[in-house]
């Protein structure tokens, strides 16, 4: 009420300055000589008056030295007229002006008509939202109210589990009486987290679209601006807003803008996103109750956020909104294909169980390219090769058959590739081939793809192992067979050194070094990166790692060089049909190492199948980090970087 009545004292002020305003602007100008009309009748006889103009009742005239006056004359005067023909005085005789009353009301209300507009106008900009003057503390935070363009669960594949936790929150929010009745109290805040792309955003949008109560969203990024003490009061207004529409739903997307640790920011104990954090922590869990506001919020750096913020009675629950599996990549099709029309050959089963690893976005990007890529080809309906074609796009990049390369370059590429295919081929528990290429896609210039039968969270040992003598097998086959090296290995060589030394440092699978870990890692919250590695072990123990990692790589170096040399025709043949065919899918390799001749591509490419003859697939499970489809790719031949070491 206070600030009410403050309010109301500063809109009278600036009233009655207005009013002074158009008392000032309206006052009618004094004319410059304004003369009695007993005195001019007195020059009109003395002969001092020339002429006079007469317009009403109203004179203006001029005296014998040049002088102008003005005077008003009594209405229907009989004896004016007659006094100014006496004395020989040039008469002009001007009817009145003919203004409405209207327009008299609108000039002479002019100026307080356009102060009022700037006063209506400044005050609604007082009382707008973000972005406007004078509310830099007022909250960014969207009502969604759109009954249109509505997303709903229906809507969300992939995320099952998820789901069944949102959904339960919706119907404390419709039904509050089944849970409270049993002493169940609703939950303050879900975090949402997941790597990025797994549909967290969506999740919030369909909870707005199936929850009838208000649904505010609003971006970490908007609480922090230049000015101190922003972030703080937006938090508030925000919380404010949420407890004038209670029960009612408040969705921060990105909350690592805002919620990092406290004491790791360049700004010291003052800095502006700490005190946002603090006001938030307050606000989710102080003494006021905040009951029937519920904070959702989403997140890809859970390792950031202050721990304050993630204990219960704030964030009571966390939500992971991992990358779909085979099941979940179907659902996720289903949905973003239904809008596109499909010929009946397209099975998104098979789509399904060749993009692991892919997230909702990488699949709604896979649809997207595919719809594209079957428009520009004047297609009715989008068909698998146009899936395939767009998958490869997603993942290895967009051909270039435009750049210009050399027949030796040529040559030696198909020899990376084909040592590459060949080793991951014949070694039992690797992944399957999916596509052999030697045009240049992306920075490389030529690539070998494989693809996974099943879903993997760990990696075993020897599936390591034998990743290290695939990256080595282009390398291999370029000194076999060209006797030559070239820098197109510095990726692989890179990838395998990097490999080699977790395995000792991290993954503990040295024998000789045994199950430790080997430097602590040192994290710059504020920044949001490892930038640095502690060293906590001795300079002997550094150079046992050294000797371990090279020892691995050299391993792999050597099993791929005894496979290449015991299949040295395999090999060439490979590395034959690449430069006649530049593309090799995963049937044509498989007939190619049985020793067929009759090579019958495969259009659609199909599902990645196990191409080794003699030893059959081995289930494989990988690490605790869902595996990066791209890390599947074997550039062969890439870009140097322009000083290699």
């Amino acid at each position: 009420m206070n600030q009410f009545y403050k309010n109301l004292a500063l809109w009278l002020v600036i009233g009655i300055v207005l009013i002074a305003l158009f008392n000032i602007f309206n006052q009618p100008l004094a004319p410059q000589s304004e003369v009695v009309f007993s005195d001019f009748m007195d020059q009109v006889e003395q002969g001092q008056v020339t002429e006079v103009m007469i317009r009403g009742d109203s004179i203006n005239g001029k005296y014998r030295d040049g002088q102008a006056f003005q005077t008003t004359a009594p209405p229907k005067d009989p004896n004016l007229i007659k006094s100014l023909r006496e004395k020989s005085v040039r008469i002009v005789v001007v009817p009145p002006e003919q203004t409405s009353w209207y327009m008299s009301i609108l000039i002479s209300w002019f100026p307080m008509i356009l102060l009022l507009g700037i006063w209506i106008f400044f005050m609604r900009q007082m009382q707008a939202g973000g972005g406007k003057a004078m509310s830099f503390g007022k909250s960014r935070a969207r009502l969604l109210n759109d009954t249109k363009n509505k997303t709903t669960f229906k809507d969300v594949a992939g995320v099952d589990e998820a789901k069944e936790e949102l959904h339960e929150i919706i119907e404390f929010l419709k039904e509050p009486q089944k849970f409270s009745k049993l002493g169940g109290k609703i939950p303050k805040g879900v975090l949402l987290v997941g790597p990025p792309g797994t549909g967290k955003t969506l999740l919030a949008r369909a909870i707005a679209g199936e929850a009838n109560v208000p649904f505010f969203s609003i971006s970490g990024s908007d609480f922090v601006e230049m000015f101190v003490g922003v972030g703080a009061s937006r938090v508030r207004d925000l919380f404010e807003q949420g407890k004038k529409n209670s029960p009612c739903l408040i969705f921060i997307d990105e909350i690592d803008a805002v919620g990092r640790h406290r004491g790791a920011g360049l700004g010291g104990g003052h800095d502006e996103r700490e005190q946002t954090l603090n006001q938030l922590l307050v606000e989710m869990d102080g003494f006021e109750n905040n009951e029937g506001v519920i904070l959702i919020a989403a997140t890809n750096r859970p390792d950031v956020l202050d721990p304050a913020l993630l204990r219960p009675g704030r964030f009571d629950r966390q939500v992971t909104v991992g990358r779909p599996d085979v099941k979940g990549r179907e659902g996720i099709l289903k949905v973003h294909t239904s809008t596109v029309p499909l010929t009946d050959e397209v099975e998104l089963k098979i789509i399904a169980r060749g993009t692991p690893g892919f997230t909702g976005a990488d699949l709604a990007n896979l649809v997207n390219e595919a719809a594209l890529l079957a428009a520009r080809n004047d297609k009715k309906a989008v068909d698998m090769v146009d899936f395939e074609e767009a998958k490869d796009k997603v993942l290895m990049g967009v051909e270039r058959r435009s750049m210009v390369i050399s027949e030796k370059e040529k040559k030696t590429t198909a020899y990376h590739e084909a040592g590459h295919a060949l080793v991951a081929s014949l070694l039992p528990g690797t992944d399957p081939i999916h596509k052999v290429t030697i045009i240049p896609r992306g920075r490389a210039l030529g690539v070998t793809m494989q693809l996974p039968l099943d879903e993997q969270h760990t990696y075993p040992k020897n599936y390591l192992y034998n990743s290290l003598a695939i990256l080595m097998g282009g390398r291999c086959a370029e000194e076999i067979c060209l006797g030559e090296m070239t820098t197109g290995a510095g990726n692989d060589i890179e990838r395998a050194t990097e490999m080699a030394r977790k395995m000792v440092c991290e993954w503990g699978m040295s024998e000789k070094m045994g199950p430790l870990t080997y430097g602590s890692k040192e994290e710059q919250v504020f920044l949001g990166k490892d930038f640095s590695s502690q060293k906590n072990f001795s300079d002997q123990t550094a150079k046992l790692i050294d000797q371990e990692v090279k020892t691995l790589v050299m391993g792999g170096y050597d099993r791929a060089t005894e496979l290449l040399q015991k299949n040295r025709d395999i090999l060439e043949n490979l590395a034959q049909a690449l430069l006649e065919r530049e593309s090799l899918n995963a049937a044509e390799v498989k007939n190619i190492i049985a020793g067929k001749n009759d090579i019958d591509p495969d259009p659609s490419g199909g599902e990645p199948q196990e191409i080794k003859p003699d030893v059959p697939a081995e289930k494989l499970q990988t690490k605790t980090d869902p595996k990066d489809p791209k890390e599947g790719l074997l550039g062969g031949g890439g870009m140097p970087d322009p000083t290699p070491a």
